[in-house]
């Protein structure tokens, strides 16, 4: 299989590798902070399980690509999301609520104090219905008031990342946030350092994003990731192909719809031949475990 000369970070295993283990902590503590734009500077981090569980035996998991905890108390929810899906606010919502139920003190006298929650999303696609204008692509999200518009409560926040608006280009690069997502949207397709990318974080960066320096096992992994993120892109790029036709007769919206469905399927089957866990296919396409084991 082709690859460039760097990890796409928008695999499953690229995002792991280069943000997902403690070896590379300084990597993620960078880019969380410049998230946060001076909110707060994190020092540290622990990394913490990504799978969690409700409350009851039956149920819905959540299976995050990243969690951790920062020295300042701060719990991060990190998702890389490949491609658009159906209830996505819905779910980052949902998402949010396992550390704020997974605080609560048990077996002990609790006050219900919690510690700040971010749920962030990295988006490999835009919102729909032309939400926000084109040239805006970071969004900060908190409870507020909407007569006065006061933060009414500022330790739950949602930080969302248009990629594809991001369109500056390398002599235009003036923070560490601009530098990030320079880096995330133009990785895969450089064949070297850019010299706007001198600070230290980043000679990690791409020492780590190397290709040619991957094991075996690693390579395998990889490619199979990326055969997973190309037939997903397939499967919306189909999908809207299908929606306009059959948009003709039906609506735009509603073929567009059942495109999305019938190729959705087709890539969980394909994954499942592959023999990927379950989870996992739950968490790509969105069905639900019930459909997929009837494939």
């Amino acid at each position: 299989m082709e690859t460039g000369k760097y990890i796409n970070p928008y695999t499953d295993f690229g995002f792991k590798k280069l943000f997902g283990t403690s070896m590379n902590k300084e990597l993620t503590i960078s880019l969380l902070n410049s998230l946060l734009k001076g909110e707060e500077t994190i020092t540290d981090i622990q990394y913490d399980t990504l799978e969690h569980f409700g409350i009851g035996t039956n149920d819905r998991r959540a299976i995050f690509d990243l969690y951790c905890k920062s020295d300042k108390g701060g719990h991060f929810i990190v998702e890389m999301q490949k491609a658009e899906q159906k209830y996505f606010k819905d779910r980052s919502v949902f998402y949010s609520s396992f550390p704020i139920r997974e605080q609560a003190l048990k077996g002990k006298d609790w006050d219900f104090k919690l510690d700040k929650i971010y749920t962030v999303g990295i988006l490999n696609f835009v919102f729909p219905d032309n939400e926000y204008p084109d040239d805006c692509y970071h969004h900060e999200i908190k409870l507020m008031d909407v007569e006065d518009k006061h933060v009414f409560y500022d330790k739950l926040t949602y930080i969302y990342l248009e990629m594809p608006k991001f369109k500056k280009t390398e002599d235009q690069l003036e923070t560490m946030f601009d530098k990030w997502l320079y880096a995330l949207s133009n990785l895969p397709s450089l064949l070297k350092r850019p010299k706007a990318l001198q600070e230290r974080v980043f000679n990690r960066l791409f020492e780590q994003a190397e290709i040619a320096k991957f094991s075996p096992q690693e390579i395998k992994a990889y490619e199979e990731s990326l055969m997973i993120m190309r037939d997903l892109k397939n499967v919306v790029d189909t999908a809207e192909e299908k929606g306009i036709k059959k948009g003709i007769d039906i609506g735009k919206k509603e073929g567009i719809d059942i495109g999305k469905k019938e190729n959705t399927i087709e890539l969980a089957k394909k994954m499942k031949e592959k023999g990927i866990d379950t989870d996992s296919i739950i968490d790509i396409t969105g069905l639900s475990k019930e459909r997929i084991e009837r494939l």
